[in-house]
């Protein structure tokens, strides 16, 4: 068909052979979108020469018109019967190119051309539909013509483009948060016509739609319906764990999760051509950056890494650390190479997944192994800390367009991940301190949290309020929340060495950086208490006993909510001898009191 073009357009352009010309130019344009996925990307050039050679047989020109512009006057100046017909096709195909390109109005303006070219003055869309689909709807197919037959029918195209313009605008409307109307768009969609392959993307945004809308059931329902029109949709199993997480449902979002790994893990037998009659396709129009982030393939690797987090969340201790260790040993295979650390991914930073895995061998009574897993983190953050940190309280940011927007911006960024490598660093000494302390080692699990609070005197606060910048906010109370636990942690160990008073500095510290926290107070009456002061012991105890619950609650959940390698660290440091001290200071109480009567 393109060698055949070429030649016909080597002759003058005449109206008798212009039918013949736009079914050949018809033809030979759907062939080049089926060889090449890509040239649908790339701007019809062979459509706007048939229209400029249409206009050169009607003794008119349009070489200086845009597009859309010869369009207009194509449709409203060419009237020759014989010409409609193919001038129709060609505008659908058109159409399918905009479409491509995210030009839904221009789309719409042209079957406005192409239905007023039919019936002037007719309005085609009414109250409360959708003017685009509307308009596509109510174009009248022409008859194909007894000459040449056409490789794919204008009535296969006109379903395709009413397919993908619903699609299209549904998926716009996702983005812009109208779940409603995206919901009916994407409905619309799925009941037209299209491979299983693009149904099942269709049923997987409908399930993400619905689960945005806080219609779980409902968002199971469409994600189901996927996987059973095309079981290699996998995207729609990944969200399916995910609505099972949001609805609490552990077991069975694990299970998804496995199903998912098990089935990454495969290789998926080669798909079949998804529509195999048709050189234009839906799959060809629709590839949108909302589209690609919802049926993004995860790596197993990133499954892996899930099943390890939610085990280790819900306490299910030997199950993370299994998945801990294998998602560790595939480090070793290049895993940076295989899954996006740019935050599309579900793996966080590195050095956190570590910090993870020491927590969930620290749970499962591996203290050495433990240790072993935060050396690494150590060792590699070491070099990444500079000796002074300094965090002011209000950081200027210049203007955008300003020349040193740049500078800070980079200024800020290096030291936010200062910060980071800082919190990780201080966090495996945290941990190897209580991996030590659980062993029953105290003098080294004092050093190691000696060595996390050392660390953690690089970081310099500057400013009246010293709050720093918001920017900053988040890594500054996580390492806040380190020295506080590293406090209460070397306190503890004080204490079990008969070093009392340096424990009550520690507790004291402690209360310092958090007032009214629960458990540094309740390690202070303790550390009171074993040093024979008990009044002051006793007056601490009851202001805390007349602490209701709930403020001990936001006293310990105030804040942000902490990373997942600190959880474990918190529950540690509650204080385990509540009954036995509240015992002791109420005999001293009551002693106290008769001796008064």
């Amino acid at each position: 068909f393109g060698e055949l073009l070429l030649r016909i357009r080597g002759l003058p352009a005449a109206l008798p052979t212009m039918p013949l010309e736009l079914t050949v130019l018809y033809n030979s344009l759907l062939f080049t979108v089926g060889a090449s996925d890509s040239a649908i990307k790339r701007e019809a050039e062979g459509i706007r020469q048939g229209l400029l050679r249409v206009l050169e047989a009607c003794g008119a020109c349009g070489q200086d018109l845009g597009t859309e512009e010869l369009w207009q006057k194509v449709l409203q100046e060419v009237t020759v019967e014989e010409l409609q017909a193919p001038l129709h096709r060609l505008g659908a195909l058109q159409a399918a190119w905009w479409l491509a390109a995210g030009r839904l109005g221009s789309v719409a303006g042209l079957f406005q051309l192409l239905s007023t070219a039919e019936e002037p003055g007719r309005s085609h869309c009414s109250e409360g539909e959708n003017k685009l689909l509307s308009l596509i709807k109510a174009w009248r197919v022409p008859p194909e013509g007894p000459s040449l037959p056409l490789v794919q029918s204008a009535k296969d195209l006109k379903e395709i483009l009413c397919t993908t313009a619903a699609f299209l605008q549904g998926l716009q409307e996702l983005e812009a948060g109208n779940f409603p109307t995206a919901l009916s768009l994407l409905q619309e969609a799925a009941g037209g016509f299209c491979s299983k392959k693009i149904l099942a993307q269709i049923y997987t945004c409908l399930g993400y739609c619905a689960q945005q809308m806080g219609k779980p059931q409902t968002a199971l329902q469409h994600l189901k319906q996927a996987l059973q029109v095309d079981f290699q949709c996998l995207p729609a199993l990944s969200h399916a764990a995910a609505v099972y997480h949001k609805l609490g449902k552990t077991d069975v979002e694990l299970q998804a999760l496995t199903l998912l790994y098990e089935a990454l893990g495969k290789n998926p037998p080669a798909a079949a051509s998804s529509s195999p009659y048709f050189l234009m396709r839906t799959e060809l129009l629709v590839h949108t950056p909302v589209l690609t982030s919802l049926i993004r393939h995860h790596h197993p690797s990133e499954v892996k890494y899930l099943l390890a987090q939610r085990c280790l969340q819900d306490g299910r201790v030997a199950d993370a650390v299994e998945h801990y260790l294998d998602f560790l040993s595939l480090l070793q295979e290049g895993l940076q190479q295989q899954v996006p650390l740019d935050g599309s991914s579900a793996v966080p930073r590195i050095p956190e997944v570590f910090l993870e895995a020491a927590s969930a061998l620290e749970q499962a009574g591996r203290h050495q192994d433990a240790i072993t897993v935060c050396e690494e983190v150590i060792s590699r953050t070491t070099d990444l800390i500079p000796r002074v940190l300094r965090v002011e309280e209000r950081l200027e940011q210049p203007e955008c367009s300003s020349p040193g927007a740049g500078l800070a911006s980079g200024l800020l960024s290096q030291k936010k991940e200062s910060l980071c490598c800082l919190a990780w660093r201080a966090a495996g000494y945290l941990h190897q301190g209580w991996a030590w302390a659980k062993l029953g080692e105290s003098k080294e699990a004092v050093t190691q949290f000696s060595r996390c609070l050392h660390d953690l005197l690089r970081l310099q606060l500057h400013g009246s309020g010293v709050k720093p910048t918001d920017n900053l906010l988040a890594e500054v109370e996580v390492l806040q929340k380190i020295r506080l636990l590293s406090l209460i942690g070397r306190g503890t160990q004080f204490l079990e060495l008969g070093r009392h008073k340096e424990a009550l500095l520690d507790f004291q510290h402690s209360l310092q950086i958090s007032p009214g926290d629960p458990a540094a107070t309740s390690y202070l009456v303790q550390a009171l208490w074993k040093l024979n002061r008990k009044q002051e012991a006793a007056a601490q105890w009851q202001k805390l006993s007349q602490s209701s619950p709930e403020e001990d609650g936001q006293q310990q959940g105030q804040g942000r909510p902490l990373p997942l390698y600190l959880v474990s660290c918190l529950e540690q440091v509650m204080f385990p001898h509540s009954e036995p001290l509240a015992r002791n200071i109420q005999d001293y109480l009551g002693t106290a009191a008769q001796d008064t009567s």
